[in-house]
């Protein structure tokens, strides 16, 4: 718990120089449900000009908004000062802030759980919105008007679900209501990318499947994918029913391609489009594509063992072998792993060849053997290796002088 004494600092040293500081926000919310956190933002009566003056190194990351970060031996701490946000236009963020109390400060927040603050040198907790009564009833509640909360920032919304179902807390019925009233208008306010962030939280907790069927009840999950729209809820459970046996390190986009199941890959690759994902989503989506082709293939089909083995270097294998072999019935589940254990096996050199990038037969054997740079040699640099893994042959004198045998040999040299 280094952080909690690094932060314990910059409060005595706001506190020393005259201004109230707390612990606040997600940090009080879990130190209060037993749930160590090492992620602690802090509040202060402090301007962020005061705070950069007593820290000897802070990062100006929301100086409009009264925000900076303190650093300290290379720990970043969110410090905030105590504000009032007014007029909010574009459904997410304010135009400008004002400073205030730690009550008033406590007022703008979004839900009454997030609106606590501790100070860590007198061990007070500071409540002003009830928000220790919602978290010992099990309760999500938005602070004040609900309609307003949301209207000010429709992120909210989801981020409702996301606790709701992260603590397995109830959605009280006037935020319930508020949220189903504004689900459409969560667009164009809110950024797809700041969603798919919501969804990787999700994930993360192992809630995907609870939050896409609140997100649904709620009004947002056919917000965010229009073509859902006619989709009923024990529809949605069937599609979400593989979820638990996902391994921890499945890619959300996994998740939510199990929405779209039948979808061709260029459909799969236009969600992941939609959906704004980075380069690395984009390629495991491609890659899982391949993978569901390749494991679904009848037993009698020939696979040549060069495939498998391009197949089981890819680290993204064990994700695709866990999702695809765990939905098997039981009785073929233990034949599914004992097939894919024993080709590893057998595919043991091949496959750590195709990690580190050191083909048996490199360009270096080809130009001893006559063969000139050019495109040809590249094509005969796959074969060689198609040879090799196929043919389990570990010399690669032995692949070239097979390759010479081949017609297309003469041809090239």
């Amino acid at each position: 718990m280094r952080n909690f004494s690094f932060a314990k600092q910059i409060v005595q040293t706001l506190v020393k120089a005259g201004f109230t500081t707390y612990f606040a926000g997600g940090w009080v919310r879990d130190y209060l449900m037993n749930h160590l956190s090492d992620d602690i933002d802090i509040a202060t009566e402090a301007p962020v000009d005061a705070i950069q003056k007593l820290f000897p190194k802070t990062i100006p990351v929301g100086l409009a908004f009264g925000i900076v970060i303190v650093v300290i031996e290379g720990h970043q701490f969110e410090v905030a000062t105590f504000r009032k946000e007014k007029d909010y236009i574009d459904g997410r963020r304010p135009t400008h802030v004002e400073s205030a109390t730690p009550e008033e400060d406590a007022l703008r927040r979004d839900f009454t759980i997030n609106g606590l603050f501790w100070d860590p040198l007198t061990e007070t907790l500071y409540d002003y919105v009830e928000g220790q009564k919602d978290l010992t009833l099990g309760i999500l509640r938005a602070i004040g008007n609900p309609h307003a909360r949301f209207l000010e920032d429709r992120l909210r919304m989801i981020r409702a679900v996301r606790y709701s179902t992260r603590f397995n807390f109830s959605i009280e019925i006037e935020t319930d209501q508020a949220i189903i009233a504004h689900a459409k208008s969560l667009f164009p306010s809110v950024a797809m990318e700041r969603v798919w962030q919501e969804f990787h939280k999700m994930a993360q907790f192992g809630k995907l499947d609870s939050s896409f069927l609140v997100l649904y009840r709620l009004g947002l999950l056919t917000t965010i994918f229009p073509e859902l729209q006619n989709l009923k809820v024990q529809e949605l459970e069937k599609k979400i029913e593989p979820f638990k046996r996902f391994p921890k390190k499945t890619p959300v986009i996994a998740y939510v391609l199990e929405l779209f199941p039948n979808r061709s890959l260029e459909e799969q690759l236009s969600i992941c489009e939609y959906l704004k994902l980075s380069r690395a989503e984009k390629k495991f989506t491609l890659f899982f594509y391949r993978a569901k082709k390749i494991l679904s293939m009848p037993k009698d089909w020939k696979i040549e063992l060069v495939e498998w083995a391009h197949f089981y270097a890819d680290p993204q294998s064990y994700v695709c072998l866990q999702i695809f072999g765990n939905g098997l019935p039981s009785k073929d589940r233990n034949e599914f792993f004992d097939f894919h254990q024993q080709k590893q096996k057998l595919l043991k050199k091949a496959i750590e060849r195709i990690q580190k990038k050191q083909p048996l037969v490199t360009s270096s054997y080809l130009k001893a053997a006559g063969i000139a740079p050019s495109k040809q040699m590249g094509l005969l640099l796959k074969e060689a290796e198609r040879i090799s893994i196929n043919q389990q042959i570990q010399d690669p004198q032995e692949i070239i002088s097979q390759m010479k045998k081949m017609p297309f040999w003469n041809k090239i040299t």
